[in-house]
């Protein structure tokens, strides 16, 4: 049954050639979805940079419990999920510094700066129903989001003028999954508020991975006049997740559902009560004012706060994290005689003021105190670009920006105290892209950008306890093409290729205790090709087969150290882990007239490297997931969706998560094996 699955979707890949794509939020084809990111506001076909565009319609082909499979369709992005709620977002390599959570990529929550000034981004807190549609920005986009090589992620957690009402979705599947959401939306068109509760429960598919979140949310849009208009979002996260630990390969072929046991005097996860539980609460106000009728202001602020317990088999963590920042940017578009003209200037700024203290773990509860700090991140950047839009379809995109992140980090159980600080500056980070249209039909786009990315406050003060201030930033170029094609509406193929050369690049490794710590590994070569397609086959509201379309992803990566010497090894030439060379992903779409649905999806990862000497390897695997349902839009904006989902059906054992360059060989963290959901969706609009 596994072969004859794998020869029809291979079959169908054929058919629509070696790439794909991830689907808009309506039938569109995919070069007609309007991408914001680079302040462009164009259809994607006119956009010179790589970008992948996930929206809700590709979101909800899964079950609706995660983003991580919808995020996994898009090429050179891989999401990572170690236990239930554990994630990580590696874009083309990034997670080569991320033990867990989000680090070199710049996040944005509704224009409000989403990752913290230390660096990290929880992008757990957020539930699958706070997220709307996701732009990816792959490679530095420092013109316009400041430092970061990895990329930025744009996120939305609503479109405009939605109909007002009331609705509720509920999941319910395997390992004990129970996933809820309530909203309501009060009012429409210049006046509208969004108010939601999402819980997300699961026992978890492995020992010790429970998985217990709440999100309350509101988020608003008020036009105060024709000029001006406000967006408020505000967030209130309870999250409570245990994290089994990594395994070895004897341990993992024996038992891969197993956590991590006792050794020795190092007790077992499930005895250290080894977890995560945090608190947090974000509150942003974005303030749009059409200063005149070509000169714009955008200004977004933000206030945050977390607390973080976090039990582990060597400690226990526990962290409060206040931080504050914003963003403003000015828009001004001249007359000009010879096409459109563009420029956009502006800044970002944030502050932290952290404290950590870590304790002995006596049986999972914090004992005698082993270090205190107290840790102030503070980062700000300027930032500028210009867009000019030739007759003759030419876009020529110019910018840079100047970065700037400075640490003190102050050990206040150690005296006489002694603050330890280090500014990381660059001069300039600028990008240039050139983008030639022919015919609306295919356009042709290269860029060259420079990327800069100081070591966040984890990896400055690791979970070792040792202060790091002699870390260095890590920089390079990134060069890349791209070529996009649409034909009639039908066919879309966007694929792109680029070379990235980056200095100092920032390695997690792990002590023999099993505590994680940060070294700049001389330099790395990244390079590869990324690629994504999309066939409708048919389009005929009239027809039983209403819609049928087919689309597949094809992402080639050659990362390698070019010169790393740790010690007396020297890994130059390796392999850079966590990054597999071959990822692919294919799906079909169905539906038909009556309402009926389906989404039918497979995804394969060659294996990966686990180490920098590459002498341990994630095996490779292969995933089908499928949905199927009954969706309806009936009289006075009642909407009703009922599926039932099903992911990982060839039930494989695979390792998802992977723990590089860890202590003892303990890479490993099983997936979910076969699973399955069953869900309801109901809307009742209010009409006037």
């Amino acid at each position: 049954m596994k072969n004859q699955l794998l020869a029809l979707l291979a079959a169908t890949s054929s058919a629509v050639s070696s790439f794909a794509q991830t689907q808009p939020d309506s039938t569109k084809e995919l070069g007609e979805v309007v991408i914001t990111a680079f302040e462009q506001n164009r259809k994607l076909m006119d956009v010179p940079a790589a970008i992948s565009y996930i929206g809700n319609k590709q979101l909800n082909r899964f079950t609706p419990a995660s983003i991580v499979p919808a995020m996994n369709t898009a090429p050179g992005v891989r999401m990572e999920e170690r236990s239930p709620g554990s994630y990580r977002l590696n874009i083309r390599g990034s997670s080569l510094r991320s033990p867990f959570g989000v680090r070199n990529v710049k996040v944005y929550l509704n224009d409000i700066p989403f990752t913290e000034p230390g660096g990290s981004t929880y992008l757990n807190l957020l539930g699958f129903y706070n997220i709307h549609s996701i732009e990816v920005l792959k490679g530095p986009s420092g013109s316009l989001y400041g430092a970061g090589s990895g990329g930025a992620v744009l996120l939305k957690t609503n479109t405009a003028n939605q109909p007002a009402g009331v609705g509720v979705d509920y999941t319910f599947g395997s390992f004990g999954l129970h996933n809820a959401n309530v909203y309501a939306r009060i009012g429409e068109g210049n006046a509208q508020q969004t108010i939601s509760f999402s819980k997300l429960y699961s026992d978890g598919y492995r020992e010790w991975t429970r998985l217990d979140r709440s999100v309350f949310s509101w988020d608003s849009r008020f036009a105060i006049d024709e000029k001006q208009s406000i967006r408020t979002y505000l967030m209130y996260a309870d999250l409570s997740y245990q994290t089994p630990g990594g395994l070895t390969a004897a341990e993992f072929a024996a038992n891969p559902k197993q956590a991590r046991p006792r050794v020795g005097a190092t007790p077992s996860s499930p005895q250290a009560n080894a977890s995560v539980n945090q608190n947090s609460f974000l509150a942003g106000v974005s303030y749009d004012y059409n200063i005149a009728s070509n000169f714009k202001n955008t200004t977004s602020v933000y206030g945050a706060f977390s607390q973080f317990a976090n039990p582990t088999v060597r400690n226990y963590e526990r962290r409060s994290e206040p931080h504050t920042g914003g963003r403003t940017s000015f828009a001004y578009t001249p007359t000009i005689g010879i096409g459109e003209l563009k420029f956009v200037a502006g800044a970002e700024l944030q502050r932290g003021w952290y404290n950590i203290r870590v304790y002995k773990n006596v049986n999972g509860k914090s004992d005698s105190l082993q270090t205190e700090d107290e840790v102030n991140p503070f980062l700000w950047s300027v930032l500028a670009q210009a867009d000019w839009k030739l007759p003759n379809d030419w876009i020529i995109t110019a910018g840079a920006s100047s970065n700037q992140n400075r640490i003190e980090i102050t050990r206040l159980n150690k005296f006489p105290l002694s603050p330890q600080r280090r500014t990381y500056a660059n001069e300039l980070a600028p990008r240039f892209s050139l983008l030639k249209k022919f015919r609306n039909s295919l356009s042709v786009y290269a860029s060259v950008a420079k990327g800069f990315s100081a070591p966040t406050s984890a990896e400055v003060l690791p979970s070792t306890g040792v202060i790091s201030t002699d870390l260095n930033a890590e920089e390079g170029w990134n060069y890349e093409a791209g070529v996009r094609y649409s034909y009639q509406q039908k066919l879309f193929v966007d694929v792109n290729a680029f070379y990235f050369k980056l200095n100092n690049t920032i390695v997690q490794r792990r002590d023999a205790g099993g505590a994680d710590y940060f070294v700049n590994a001389g330099n790395t070569k990244q390079q590869g090709i990324e690629a994504n397609a999309r066939y409708i086959v048919l389009d005929d509201a009239k027809q039983f087969v209403s819609n049928l379309s087919a689309w597949a992803s094809y992402t080639l990566n050659d990362f390698t150290y070019t010169s790393f010497k740790q010690l007396t090894t020297d890994f130059s030439g390796k392999h850079l882990p966590s990054v597999p060379d071959n990822i692919f992903a294919a799906g079909v779409d169905v539906v038909l007239k009556p309402g009926i649905y389906a989404n039918l999806t497979y995804t394969y990862n060659s294996k990966t490297p686990l180490n920098d000497a590459n002498t341990f390897y994630g095996n490779d695997f292969h995933l089908l997931s499928a949905r199927v349902g009954f969706k309806q839009v009936y009289a006075k904006g009642y909407r009703f969706d009922f599926f039932v989902s099903g992911d990982n059906l060839f039930n494989e054992v695979y390792s998802l998560g992977n723990d590089i360059n860890a202590a003892a060989n303990r890479f490993y963290n099983v997936a979910p094996g076969r699973n399955y959901a069953v869900g309801v969706a109901m809307f009742l609009g209010c009409k006037k």
